[in-house]
């Protein structure tokens, strides 16, 4: 069953200002209907000329409305920018605002500011919706000086005192340009979060494109030299063979050895980098999880004491689970915890904000039954390929893991490791993952969480 508030959930943060951006501005077109066109009904009374009025003030709210729709839209690169909607809206807003004035002149017996005051809210409302449509600082304090200077010389000509057609003027004027101020906040502020979340995103395929580029050169200095020793010892030892000399048989020994050599350095680079660091994983998904908007807390004892193989496996824990957090839940929170107990290490990942099924978040396995972030968490829990990942690299230290939905709105991922007599904790730390260089590490931590590098999922 999907509650009420799924629907606002399911959406990234971007998505979320985006939404409340396009519902703000729908709902001045209400908020303009109540202030002019109610309250002229019940002035006017039921008369025919106050249907017409309150007919005409819903028109321009209505034609207010699909403006700013059409003007978010072309903000989000959806459409182009609405030029021909825009004058349409302000040959509205001068005619409506004309004819509000006029029939509520005759209809109603009384002062004038009442007309001004109907007259003053469709233009200042036609105003703000305009200025949503246009970029330029000059033109919008051209658009708001305008409408004021305009809305002052109508009401003059329409018989309305000097002095309450200046007051008429500055009224527009001022709350004109604080509705106009909104809007041109309103599309800065929605803009730069897309270009924030751009922006993370783009710095972590920079982060990966970089740890590719350090991989490939850790393996051009430990092939290259060898392979270019191996070519010239070979091509020395088919001379001395076609010689019939016996040199030739300890070059090819010694071809032999390098190769061996070769491929033992070769597993050490990859072996470093495929092994990752628990203190710099947990360091690191704060980080990115704090980055993007995630309370998370990280509650534990030192990890230097700890064995090098129980590291990287429980480093791959914390991975995987913040990886699957930001990609398949909409958490708020999230409390890692890292303690020695009876003997073995435990490791707990638990984040609220599960998603409900048909959200239309999942994609394919990722966020299909069984993902560590708990996307579905009612299905049954272990038939993602992620946590099946996570358990081989475990069962690799005789580690367990469990994982599964805590209530109705918390995951939790939960990894014991054991310790043995001879890796108990406070022992000297042998991690291989020590042989990895500082660089490699900082980029594991930014990346690994945010892109899921190397994720069994």
């Amino acid at each position: 069953m999907r509650g009420p508030g799924t629907w606002w959930r399911g959406k990234s943060t971007p998505a979320k200002v985006e939404a409340y951006t396009r519902w703000s501005f729908h709902m001045f077109a209400a908020i303009e209907l109540f202030a002019a066109g109610l309250p002229a009904f019940a002035e006017v009374g039921p008369a025919p000329g106050s249907w017409l009025l309150l007919l005409m003030v819903g028109v321009h709210a209505g034609a207010c409305a699909v403006t700013a729709s059409r003007a978010l839209d072309w903000t989000r690169g959806q459409r182009a920018q609405p030029v021909r909607l825009l004058w349409v809206l302000t040959a509205v807003t001068a005619v409506i605002a004309v004819l509000t004035f006029v029939i509520a002149d005759h209809a109603v017996k009384g002062e004038v500011s009442d007309n001004a005051g109907i007259f003053g809210i469709v233009v200042i409302f036609g105003v703000g919706n305009v200025t949503l449509g246009v970029r330029a600082r000059k033109r919008v304090l051209a658009i708001v000086g305008g409408f004021a200077t305009g809305s002052a010389l109508l009401v003059l000509l329409l018989g309305t005192p000097g002095p309450g057609a200046l007051v008429t003027g500055m009224i527009v004027l001022i709350s004109g340009g604080a509705l106009a101020f909104t809007a041109v906040f309103s599309v800065w502020l929605l803009d730069a979060v897309y270009e924030l979340a751009d922006a993370r995103e783009t710095r972590a395929r920079l982060a990966v494109a970089e740890e590719r580029l350090r991989f490939g050169r850790d393996l051009h200095d430990v092939i290259g030299r060898n392979l270019a020793v191996i070519a010239l010892k070979s091509e020395l030892a088919v001379q001395l063979a076609r010689r019939e000399r016996p040199e030739a048989v300890e070059q090819m020994i010694e071809v032999q050895r390098i190769a061996h050599e070769s491929q033992r350095e070769v597993r050490d680079v990859v072996r470093g980098y495929r092994e990752a660091d628990l203190g710099v994983e947990l360091s690191g998904a704060q980080g990115v999880l704090a980055a993007a908007g995630i309370d998370c807390s990280v509650d534990g004892a030192d990890t230097a004491g700890l064995p090098g193989e129980v590291q990287s496996a429980l480093a791959w824990v914390v991975r995987e689970g913040t990886t699957n957090v930001l990609r398949h839940a909409n958490a708020a929170q999230c409390a890692v915890v890292l303690k020695v107990t009876e003997g073995q290490v435990v490791l707990t990942v638990e984040n609220d904000g599960i998603r409900a099924v048909g959200d239309g978040s999942g994609d394919g396995d990722r966020g299909g039954e069984g993902s560590v972030g708990g996307a579905h968490a009612h299905r049954s829990v272990g038939a993602g390929s992620g946590l099946a990942g996570l358990r081989e690299r475990l069962a690799v230290v005789d580690g367990t893991l469990e994982a599964g939905p805590v209530g109705a709105e918390a995951f939790r991922v939960l990894a014991r490791v054991p310790l043995g007599s001879g890796a108990g904790w406070g022992s000297a730390s042998g991690s291989a993952s020590a042989s990895a260089s500082a660089s490699r590490k900082a980029a594991a931590a930014a990346v690994g969480p945010a892109v899921g590098r190397g994720s069994a999922s």
